[in-house]
């Protein structure tokens, strides 16, 4: 279940993220298409996760 779990926050994240995206980057003057969107969100989740690795293997190592 901590698969399902992982996968779950990734995608509901990533959702949240570009849903975000579309509302705040107009408001600043920023004007993209939805697979504009879509991409920086994916990138943005790529660099989460690889975030979130390096931390858990950091906090581990110190316990």
């Amino acid at each position: 279940m901590s698969l399902v779990e992982s996968f779950a926050n990734v995608g509901v994240g990533y959702g949240i993220a570009v849903a975000t995206q579309s509302v705040v980057f107009p408001l600043f003057g920023v004007h993209v298409t939805l697979a504009d969107d879509l991409a920086i969100g994916a990138v943005f989740t790529v660099v989460s996760l690889i975030r979130s690795y390096l931390l858990r293997r950091a906090f581990e190592r110190f316990r």
